[in-house]
């Protein structure tokens, strides 16, 4: 039976391509394993028999203007990559060759003449870890950088800008690097925000679906942080200070921390967008499972926040939340009563309290945020009356897309997936078995090792990576499991009993250099194989910056650049050349 007549037949006989279209984004998201069909899709997202699904528009292609598909590779990292132009000290950034492509045949090997005989499944984008920082939040941890130097990182405050430009980028591209299909939709795998902030939460929003943004919280006129303390722990950008950072060649940059709180303004992304949960989007400060602590729910919005700690106090804090032995907060909360007559006033302000689930999902949720769409951006009222933030989509006629939820609110900022979403895992990949399927989630499977229990949930069992891996290994139909958090590219094949086999694409980050998304793009080669096309782009701005232009593309330049520089940063998240811009072959199942 052909993929696309396997999904195409419904109780009520209805043509799938018009479904498709009224119904949307086929949201799963209360725990159900219906196969994605038109009238289960209605039902699982709550919408009324009156078509009320309408309002969802499914995942649509940008279409071309009747001209024949040709590969695009303007704007992506094929062409020009952000590279050094001098050799020593503060190293100023410029364009460098683009990164080649390179063919893994690990699960299968690939044949000669693919190129002409392959036809596009599906291309979309993978946006993950844009970190969108509200860098005067009080809870947040800028004093570790006392014992680890990579703990504040110089580009923090123009995250907001710097995301915007990478929208810019994907709405400038005109089709996919390799096929030139029109892009499909954007993913972004989690970590949207930081601190769990509203502020934060309202500023991702907008930036994926348009408006104006003010990235600022506090003293609507002043920025008040560690950037204008006085420390020389921190880059003081408007100082004259010889800080620690200016000593290893930052600029002295007038006016910078105004800029970094002005208004800028995001054009919202042309393409349909979802949204998958990280640590950062679901845990304050993405580590500690203490949401209704009231103690920090008030210091988050109060009008104090710590500067500094020794060397000693800084290690201590660190290694608690790196070993996960204060995953509820409560040692955290210890300290900061400890270091309360240390604390700067600042202002106070309600906006900077942290999110729920339920918050989070609402924000999805809103008409204000709908953008180009779907309604809800994958969640629908079904995740919030389930408790739940995981769902699956229809990508385009052969392709599903598994979003799941790898957070743990038991705390800690590595991963795991409860029974139920796993069972619910299983059944969705079974049931959709005559479509391909592309899994996405925050966690990659070797960050998937927290398994302490849920609060919410006591009794269920928690599950790690290997065994979502085995999960997966099990479906023939799964071609790729997208992921983020770990910062870094890497791509891993899974290769199971049977010659069913998949692969991981773990993506770097938007906060950490090299700021990179990537283009995704399945192709049926006709010879019994499936090739997987990962193409890496960075944002809009320029790669040369000049210190003198602080408009939002200048600060967007200068936010690559800063995290270049940013003293203790790892050179090596871009990860090898068989990381970056590949073709992964793997068989048909």
């Amino acid at each position: 039976m052909s993929r696309i007549r396997s999904v195409t037949t419904s109780a009520l006989g209805v043509n799938r391509r018009t479904v498709l279209a009224a119904a949307g984004a086929v949201s799963l998201s209360a725990g159900v394993g219906y196969a994605l069909r038109p009238t289960d899709s209605q039902a699982a997202t709550g919408a009324p028999e009156t078509g009320a699904g309408a309002e969802a528009p499914v995942a649509h292609s940008r279409q071309a203007a009747g001209a024949a598909l040709a590969p695009y590779t303007k704007g992506t990292t094929l062409a020009s990559v952000a590279a050094p132009r001098n050799s020593y000290g503060y190293r100023r950034l410029g364009d460098g060759s683009g990164w080649p492509r390179v063919v893994r045949g690990e699960l299968a090997a690939p044949k000669s003449g693919r190129a002409g005989r392959r036809t596009t499944l599906a291309a979309f984008v993978q946006f993950t870890d844009l970190h969108l920082q509200d860098v005067q939040h009080p809870l947040r941890l800028e004093y570790l950088r006392s014992h680890d130097v990579h703990a504040w990182r110089p580009q923090e405050a123009l995250t907001v800008p710097g995301a915007i430009s990478l929208v810019e980028r994907v709405n400038a591209l005109h089709g996919a690097p390799v096929t030139g299909a029109p892009l499909h939709f954007v993913m972004t795998t989690g970590d949207n925000t930081d601190n769990n902030a509203h502020s934060e939460l309202e500023w991702f929003m907008k930036v994926m679906s348009g408006g104006r943004i003010t990235p600022n919280s506090g003293d609507p006129r002043h920025y008040e942080g560690v950037q204008n303390s006085g420390l020389k722990l921190y880059w003081q950008p408007d100082s004259t200070t010889r800080d620690n950072d200016k000593a290893l060649g930052f600029p002295h940059l007038g006016g910078f921390l105004a800029a970094a709180i002005r208004e800028v303004n995001s054009p919202g992304l042309k393409l349909p967008w979802y949204s998958t949960v990280g640590n950062h989007d679901a845990l304050p400060l993405g580590c500690y499972g203490s949401h209704g602590d009231p103690y920090l729910a008030e210091a988050a919005i109060a009008g104090k926040k710590l500067f500094s700690v020794s060397d000693a106090d800084a290690k201590k804090l660190q290694d608690a939340i790196k070993n996960a032995t204060d995953p509820r907060g409560a040692g955290y909360r210890d300290f900061l009563k400890a270091h309360a007559r240390s604390m700067r006033s600042v202002t106070a302000d309600e906006k900077r309290a942290p999110y729920t689930q339920a918050d989070y999902l609402k924000a999805h949720l809103d008409p204000a945020y709908q953008g180009h769409g779907p309604v809800g951006h994958g969640y629908s009222s079904a995740n919030l009356d389930a408790g739940t933030q995981y769902y699956a989509f229809r990508i385009s006629d052969d392709v599903i897309g598994i979003s799941l939820d790898t957070t743990d609110a038991g705390g800690h900022y590595e991963g795991s997936l409860g029974t139920a979403q796993l069972k619910w895992l299983d059944k969705t990949l079974k049931d959709n078995k005559d479509s391909y399927a592309v899994v996405f989630s925050h966690h990659t499977s070797t960050s998937m090792t927290n398994t302490r229990p849920d609060p919410a949930r006591p009794g269920e069992r928690r599950h790690n990576g290997a065994e979502v891996i085995s999960v997966l290994s099990s479906h023939a139909n799964v071609l790729a499991w997208v992921n983020g958090h770990i910062h870094k590219n890497v791509i891993t094949p899974h290769q199971a009993s049977g010659g069913r086999s998949f692969w991981e694409i773990s993506t770097a980050s938007h906060i950490d250099y090299p700021h990179l998304a990537r283009i995704v793009e399945l192709v049926d080669n006709k010879d019994g194989t499936i090739s997987v096309f990962t193409t890496l782009i960075e944002s809009a701005a320029p790669h040369r910056t000049d210190f003198g232009d602080l408009s939002q593309t200048g600060l967007a330049a200068l936010y690559r650049e800063l995290a270049y520089n940013a003293p203790g940063a790892n050179k090596t998240l871009a990860g090898g050349a068989a990381d970056r811009n590949t073709e992964l072959v793997l068989k048909k199942g």
